[in-house]
């Protein structure tokens, strides 16, 4: 079979033309069709004039043709050839016998042949056979038959077609193009054999590339190329499958009809080719497979080999990314640590090629022992180095840390102690002591430090090296001056000594272990010392330090401040948006969040993304800090609305603080305290920078940046009056007007007060000389509030105080007395010429004066005001200040003196006002 197939698909090429001259042109009908009883094919050569002129090549071709149709087992058995002569001559059947004697290239059985049926041409063929028998040269028998009856008893009528008065249905022109279908479909097969044969060629013959861009780019074309076959070979498969169901079309459509043995040999035929394409598809499949993965194979090689060579690491001096600050040197390890992993990687990839059964495991195992071993030394020179570099840290943190000590214990030796020889004594054991430490603490010198650390010594670190050992001269130099005053004072010298710090209040306080290092001086604090005397620059270099830990002190407390809002946000705020939480919060707090939080997020958002970037941009220049508060003062507003809320809030927190939300949200956390403490830090910080910046200006007393950090100071203090007192103001009940009308409030407090009216008051005048009210004022620009102050508990927890509104006083209507005769805390405010007096005990000298104060202030800024407003109305007669009396009381009004007081007193009359 295998051979028929083969010679099938070198012959179908060549017969496909010839097939077409000899059957179609020259109409040479002789087929194929039938078979046998023992099933050998039959051949039928039907009468035809002008057999005798066709040429002998054709005459072979059609016959080679014919005989490769058949199957090698049906070819085996041997070929039946039927001739067809009835109404020819014997000179015509003795040229047919000839020619397939001579031509025939098929194994003959039998040899058919339907004599002339003219009695004169019967006779000569019946003694021509006998005579030239020889001639023919057949080792098969002839059979010369008179009729078709006697050809039916060899041959079934089944498997003869109707001239031969068998019924076996056959076109000739449906044959041929059948065929020539088949022809065209085994050459398609061929060709395509062919291509993916050149194709596998190529594929085999290619030098793979030494480089990852060619060998992408090869990888790309081959794979292109593959694509094209594969949609050749689907195409060739699909055009197959539409031959083998057009030859099988006529017994699909009649259940009744079968196919006749040549359509069965044409469907096995379509059937071997398809099978043949089919496996010339998997061994093509197979091949790809294997080409592709040594593509990718050889790709993966190329990226390991760039790679390998480009992370081959170095000898371990320290990496560029050592920080140089020295807090940070720790980190030098991961800078360590991130090329040694990438080795460490790129050798565990190495691996998994070779695993993976890589087709260049020879080049790459080498690579990865020189990779491994070049990690270990790398790791254990690395692992030295940071040894080396940690004792440098240690013994960096302790100069500095000495350095600190002794300037603490520098500014905290108090002046005036030491200015006795006891103290002065004392002081000095105190300064000889502290140095002994140094021996204790085998601190080395800059000469030994340098020495010893050498190696680990880069740019950056020396110069942050250079600053600290600079530092250590410079203190101690301070000590060594201040041993020689000491010393003079201890021996009784009548010159004072020099003083070389201002005394601090209170020690300042320790830096975080995790702020910065402190910072340099600016160039208007450094050219100072360098210039100045000894005195002098130890001076400095003391309020200098100062400055840099109170600097370190707020900005490593803003971070934390920063962080801790933002876990509030995003660990409970957010939360609360949370759907898969949202069954665990109380209905109390459901769409309360506003509420609870108030406007935390406005204060987060300032600070993370404003005020703390600007608070770090004062680490190297420290005077510029006050400047930052003032420019955010406006911004810092934000706390009086929180502050507000704050009740509120509280209130909240009291019915829901114990809801599993929470308890959940802290957990998820891991905060030690619940959310109610947190939510007091925006109220905790704001009364810290007050702390802080005190403590600057003990540092900077007769500093040219004295007057802006008390500005700065009087900022947030402001702040946080006005944060005080409005929490006092929205706590107000009872009162009909709008109090954002009557302006900003100016002061609020809580005072004894007596009553003395003069029209029918007598009785209670004198009941309230001995009994004063509690009250508690507010002071606004236009009105001054009477209100009784209530503080109340509910379930056991304080309740923020209110305040009833009782009275109110027109400040245009308002006289004030300073002194009150037997109490300085005392003084009056008299209403509409002293028709109503009110006598006010505040609970200091303190208070009462700055009440006074800003009530003169109010009253002052209305008289000027009027006085401006008459200097517009020059038309107005002599006698009247401005305009009608009911426009502004205060414009009615005048001030008094009375003996032994001072006041301001407001009168009915039409009077110029005059202080």
């Amino acid at each position: 079979m295998a051979k028929s197939f083969t010679t099938f698909l070198i012959c179908a090429l060549f017969l496909q033309q010839s097939l077409h001259q000899a059957l179609i042109p020259s109409q040479l009908h002789c087929c194929s069709r039938g078979r046998g009883k023992d099933g050998a094919p039959i051949i039928t050569f039907p009468e035809f004039v002008g057999f005798s002129e066709i040429p002998d090549e054709d005459f072979l071709n059609v016959v080679t043709y014919l005989t490769s149709i058949p199957s090698l087992e049906a070819a085996s058995i041997g070929f039946i050839i039927v001739i067809d002569r009835r109404r020819d001559k014997w000179s015509s059947v003795k040229a047919s016998l000839t020619r397939i004697a001579g031509a025939f290239p098929g194994n003959l059985q039998l040899v058919f042949v339907l004599r002339p049926s003219r009695f004169i041409q019967r006779t000569i063929a019946d003694i021509g056979i006998k005579l030239y028998r020889d001639d023919f040269k057949m080792k098969v028998p002839i059979i010369m038959l008179n009729s078709v009856s006697d050809l039916h008893g060899y041959i079934d009528k089944s498997q003869l077609t109707r001239e031969l008065g068998g019924t076996l249905e056959y076109g000739h022109g449906q044959w041929i193009h059948h065929r020539t279908a088949i022809e065209n479909f085994a050459v398609t097969v061929k060709t395509t054999a062919q291509m993916l044969q050149t194709f596998g060629t190529d594929l085999a013959e290619t030098e793979l590339p030494n480089d990852v861009q060619c060998t992408e780019q090869l990888l790309q074309a081959h794979t292109e190329r593959h694509s094209e076959l594969k949609a050749e070979l689907k195409l060739a498969g699909s055009q197959g499958a539409t031959l083998l169901s057009c030859i099988r079309e006529p017994a699909s459509k009649n259940p009744n009809s079968k196919l006749n043995p040549d359509e069965l040999e044409n469907i096995l035929t379509v059937e071997r080719l398809l099978a043949q394409l089919d496996e010339t598809e998997k061994a093509f499949d197979q091949f790809w497979t294997k080409h592709h993965l040594k593509l990718n194979q050889c790709l993966q090689l190329r990226h390991f080999e760039i790679s390998f060579f480009r992370d081959l690491l170095p000898s371990p001096s320290l990496p560029p990314c050592v920080p140089p600050e020295p807090q940070q040197f720790l980190t030098v390890g991961f800078c360590f640590q991130e090329p040694l992993e990438k080795a460490q990687a790129l050798a565990a990839t190495g691996d998994q090629l070779i695993q993976s059964n890589h087709y260049a495991v020879d080049s790459i195992r080498p690579k990865c022992v020189e990779l491994r071993r070049i990690c270990d030394d790398f790791a254990n020179e690395a692992k030295k180095k940071c040894d080396i570099l940690g004792k440098a840290l240690e013994m960096h943190k302790q100069l500095d840390s000495w350095c600190e000590d002794g300037i603490y214990l520098l500014a905290s030796q108090a002046l005036d102690k030491c200015q006795t020889q006891e103290g002065a004594e004392t002081a000095l054991g105190d300064i000889e002591k502290f140095l002994s430490t140094a021996k204790e603490q085998q601190l080395l010198s800059p000469q030994e430090f340098y020495s010893q650390f050498h190696v680990v010594l880069t740019p950056e670190i020396k110069e942050n090296v250079d600053k600290v050992i600079q530092k250590l001269e410079d203190v101690q130099e301070m000590f060594d001056r201040r041993q020689v005053s000491l010393k003079k004072l201890a021996a009784k010298q009548t010159r004072p000594v020099q003083p070389v710090a201002p005394h601090p209040e209170s020690s300042p306080k320790r830096a975080s272990p995790k702020a910065s290092r402190p910072p340099t001086l600016g160039k208007g604090r450094r050219a100072a010392p360098e210039a100045a005397s000894g005195g002098c620059r130890s001076c400095l270099i003391l309020v200098f330090f100062c400055f840099s830990h109170i600097m370190h002190e707020l900005i490593e407390t803003e971070r934390v401040y920063v962080e801790e809002l933002q876990s509030i946000i995003e660990g409970y705020a957010a939360e609360m948006d949370n759907p898969d939480l949202n069954h665990l919060i109380p209905v109390a707090l459901q769409n309360k969040k506003e509420i609870l939080f108030g406007n935390l997020h406005e204060i987060y958002e300032f600070h993370k993304r404003i005020f703390l970037k600007e608070l770090e941009n004062c680490v190297e220049n420290p005077e510029f800090l006050g400047r930052c508060f003032l420019k955010r003062k406006e911004d810092l507003q934000v706390y009086e609305k929180y502050c507000q809320n704050k009740p509120r809030s509280e209130t909240l927190w009291r019915q829901c603080g114990d809801s599993i939300f929470f308890q959940e949200c802290q957990r998820k956390l891991d905060h030690k305290l619940s959310l109610d403490a947190y939510l007091l830090k925006p109220v905790q910080r704001i009364t810290k920078y007050q702390l802080l910046l005190k403590e600057m200006l003990k540092c900077s007393k007769n500093s040219e940046d004295t007057a802006e950090l008390e500005e700065a100071l009087a900022t947030v203090l402001d702040i946080i009056k006005s944060v005080n007192d409005s929490m006092h103001q929205i706590a107000i009940t009872g009162y009909e007007g709008d109090l954002h009308e009557l302006g900003k409030l100016l002061m609020q407090g809580s005072f004894s007060i007596w009553t003395d009216h003069k029209k029918g008051h007598n009785k209670v005048k004198d009941l309230a000389r001995f009994k004063p009210m509690q009250r508690h004022l507010f002071l606004y620009a236009k009105l001054l509030l009477f209100c009784k102050k209530r503080e109340d508990s509910v379930d056991g927890h304080e309740k923020s105080p209110s305040y009833s509104f009782k009275n109110s006083l027109k400040m245009s209507m308002v006289g004030i007395t300073e002194n009150v005769k037997g109490d300085n805390k005392k003084f009056e405010i008299w209403y509409n010429g002293r028709e109503e007096v009110y006598i006010i005990q505040a609970s200091s000298v303190e208070l009462k004066n700055l009440w006074v104060s800003e009530i003169r202030k109010v009253l002052t800024g209305q008289l000027e005001a009027c006085r401006g407003r008459a200097s517009l109305l020059d038309f107005s007669p002599p006698g009247v200040f401005c305009g009608s009396p009911s426009l502004s009381p205060f414009t009615q009004s005048k001030v008094t003196k009375y003996r032994g007081k001072r006041g301001l007193k407001a009168h009915s009359g039409m009077e110029r006002p005059k202080l």
